[in-house]
């Protein structure tokens, strides 16, 4: 970053002190309850009303007009977030699989209710609607509740409510959509460990409430030379400690065709966000992505520069940073691509994106944004045939202002953000291959291998050293539909200063199984069983998870 970056660092040690001083909540706030950690999660419900995506220029992958065989090809690459957090591994009943095994054109909306233990309620809703002139209307509402968690029952349930309203309207020319949603999530501090006396359940109660509304508007016609798509939204977030953010995105994307292998296209986001607690912080960020994108069967080539402005008035930080983008893909035979390039960015670090990877955060966390100063990365990725699809890459990125968590002091049961003000270097190998048997059984295996050198901070805090994820999916004579899965996460470390102890956190193992069977036309079973371990494992020091946890019930299609 610039001079002010140890300011950063300093202000995010130093505010230990602050957390201290704001442990017990004010009296009037109000409540809230669980969360599956948002990197956030939507609840897309489109069904039997879906819009057909539009292929944009912009997202399109190395070649041109690719034969049937080259089609079949689905990398599941993508650059990855600095973030590592995963909804699987918030403490919690998760909910079954969205996803239906057969299709049902004559309904449209449908009812589903649920229960199990820890007494846990699901109850979802979506109703949606065809008008006149190519308007579709949808609306959904879902409430996902435990009554009581691993610790001292009810201190440790948690809630999460969700409604959402979506229009759209499509014409050959243009597609134009409006969302406006409401997220209500409680949940308690209940990382309080063994102490003489169980805390009051008012005083470790929180509480999150998001509004947010959004319009977008794009190029409905994908043979058109020019495509674009523009998007905006502000999301109000407050919490039961007096902490509020208001957020306004806008984000723009387009593209030109200059000839049937070049293209040029510009990114452009605009953020102006104010974040209010014991202070008022106004942080805005400005962003403008020009590349040109050269693509034929064999060589792609993407090339421009990304220019970004970030303000932070408290921190009197106004920083404009330049980083090259080049992107190179090649094909030299069949369905296999070798790739290298390198970016670089500025990460926008708001309360809600913080709040989405770790919900236990103390009053007035301190923020900054992440820079990422370069990351240069290569690998390969491809088909083998059969069904089989791989890919392997190797990333080394350097980072300013690279954040861990970890609790803080002298309260341990909530945490704060630290910053590294120097200049962390994140070495990160991944491994990932995938099987698909036509549409009926698909399985993906992912693993990620990370070395964290950083300068000032003593260890990447409650990062992981591996991360892996195997996903599966079976469709049985178009009834069943099963989906299982497994996670792992090892190498978590954590402090607690206020005994001055490190802890390495044990390996969590998590493995969960989804059933969908449906009994008719209009109705359908299902049953998620998660954590079958039944390992308590902590994703972050001293909170616990559920163990076993199961939900079940039924879903009326009308």
């Amino acid at each position: 970053m610039t001079s002010h970056s140890p300011y950063i660092v300093t202000l995010a040690l130093l505010s230990f002190s602050l957390a201290a001083s704001a442990q017990n909540p004010r009296p009037n706030p109000p409540k809230r309850e669980g969360e599956v950690e948002n990197q956030e999660i939507t609840v897309e419900k489109s069904r039997r009303i879906e819009l057909p995506p539009a292929n944009r220029i912009f997202n399109k992958i190395p070649s041109l007009k690719q034969s049937a065989e080259e089609r079949k090809v689905n990398y599941n690459f993508q650059d990855r977030p600095l973030t590592l957090g995963d909804p699987k591994t918030t403490p919690g009943v998760l909910p079954p699989s969205s996803t239906r095994a057969e299709p049902q054109p004559t309904y449209n909306n449908y009812v589903k209710l649920g229960a199990g233990n820890y007494g846990s309620f699901l109850g979802e809703a979506f109703v949606g609607t065809t008008g006149p002139q190519n308007v579709v209307l949808e609306g959904s509402l879902k409430h996902l509740s435990s009554g009581i968690g691993p610790v001292d029952g009810k201190n440790s349930g948690q809630s999460d409510t969700r409604f959402n309203i979506t229009g759209k309207y499509l014409t050959d020319a243009i597609k134009l959509q409006a969302d406006a949603g409401y997220q209500r999530e409680g949940f308690f501090f209940y990382g309080y460990g063994r102490r003489p006396e169980v805390p009051n359940r008012d005083d470790i109660r929180q509480r999150l409430n998001t509004y947010n509304f959004r319009v977008g508007l794009e190029n409905a016609n994908t043979d058109n030379t020019i495509d674009y798509s523009l998007r905006t939204g502000i999301t109000l977030l407050n919490d039961r400690y007096d902490a509020a953010e208001f957020d306004w995105g806008t984000n723009f994307k387009g593209s030109l065709g200059i000839t049937d292998k070049v293209f040029a296209l510009v990114a452009a986001d605009a953020y102006v966000t104010q974040r209010t607690d014991q202070f008022v912080d106004n942080r805005n960020l400005y962003r403008v992505k020009p590349t040109f994108k050269y693509a034929s069967p064999v060589l792609t080539i993407t090339a421009g520069v990304n220019a970004v402005n970030e303000t932070d008035r408290r921190l009197e930080i106004n920083n404009t940073r330049a980083f090259p983008i080049v992107d190179i893909d090649v094909a030299p035979v069949g369905n296999v691509h070798f790739f290298a390039g390198i970016d670089g960015d500025i990460q926008r670090n708001t309360l809600r994106t913080l709040l989405n990877e770790n919900r236990w955060l103390s009053p007035q966390i301190p923020l900054a944004n992440t820079v990422k100063l370069g990351d240069y990365y290569g690998g390969v990725k491809g088909q083998a045939g059969g069904g089989f699809s791989f890919e392997g890459k190797v990333s080394y990125a350097r980072y300013r202002n690279f954040y861990t968590f970890n609790n803080t002091f002298p309260d341990t049961t909530k945490f704060f953000a630290l910053y590294d003000a120097g200049t962390a270097r994140v070495l990160n190998l991944t491994g990932e291959v995938g099987y698909s048997q036509r549409d009926k059984f698909r399985s993906n295996l992912r693993v990620d291998f990370y070395r964290y050198d950083l300068d000032l901070l003593e260890a990447a805090w409650h990062r992981p050293r591996i991360a892996g994820r195997w996903t599966n999916s079976y469709i049985l004579n178009k009834k069943l539909f099963v989906t299982a899965d497994l996670y792992f996460y090892e190498g978590l470390q954590a402090r607690n200063f206020v005994s001055n102890t490190t802890y390495k956190l044990p390996a969590i193992w998590d493995a969960n199984v989804k059933i969908d069977y449906f009994l008719g036309r209009q109705f359908a079973a299902f049953v998620s069983l998660n954590n079958i371990v039944g390992q308590n494992y902590q994703r972050y020091l001293y909170y616990p998870v559920q163990g076993l946890n199961f939900l079940g019930g039924i879903t009326y299609s009308f």
